[in-house]
């Protein structure tokens, strides 16, 4: 495994929540990688040379020894496969490992709009004077109630050790913390442990530009 190259595909802005969780996801297993980017913005990830890498346009793509892989949970589960040592992405129960997919599964499909009305690049560049939608305030409230209910009093985890589902979720609770809306104290104290990761603290030291003022 450490003889092959990875080579990781994101966005050359490194705002992407998606790129964030691959990128932590290699990091927790202390997997060494090459960063590739592509200027979205150009569209540089509709040109033929990337998608015949990455079959769907998509960014992050992972690539391992000629197998290139897009989906942020799908690399994340991949990598599992491919260094099966410690530390793990995933629970070892059967039945948390499904509950930590099932999470993630959500959080990617059912709130659209807390991630139209709540960028992620809100957690690198400030505030969206904006108040949020009715429908955006009913996910946000469908958010919480997943949250408290799976995250147990006093527990630093979802589960019994960290996994890549406690930075998913924390990523969206973030959109929100950053933008100054208002998050329960128990779920903000969540997020700032999980930012406060090695894996997590080396993807927000990159060098980033602010987007230009329109």
């Amino acid at each position: 495994m450490e003889s092959t190259k990875l080579k990781l595909y994101i966005g050359a802005d490194f705002v992407s929540a998606f790129a964030l969780s691959a990128f932590v996801a290699l990091k927790e297993k202390q997997l060494s990688f090459e960063l590739v980017t592509l200027d979205l913005k150009a569209r540089e990830n509709y040109k033929s040379s990337y998608q015949d890498i990455s079959l769907t346009c998509k960014i992050p793509t992972l690539i391992h020894d000629g197998f290139a892989l897009s989906e942020s949970s799908a690399i994340a589960e991949y990598l599992d496969e491919i260094a099966p040592g410690h530390p793990k992405l995933f629970p070892l129960d059967i039945k948390q490992r499904a509950r930590a997919r099932q999470l993630q599964a959500w959080l990617r499909s059912d709130l659209l709009v807390i991630r139209k009305e709540r960028p992620a690049d809100l957690i690198y560049f400030g505030k969206k004077e904006t108040p949020l939608s009715d429908e955006a305030q009913a996910a946000v409230a469908r958010l919480f109630f997943v949250a408290d209910r799976l995250l147990e009093e006093g527990a630093d985890h979802l589960f019994e050790d960290w996994s890549i589902a406690d930075t998913d979720l924390a990523i969206m609770l973030n959109r929100l913390l950053a933008n100054g809306d208002r998050v329960p104290q128990r779920l903000a104290a969540y997020v700032r442990r999980q930012w406060d990761r090695d894996s997590v603290r080396a993807w927000m030291d990159i060098e980033r530009a602010a987007p230009a003022i329109q």
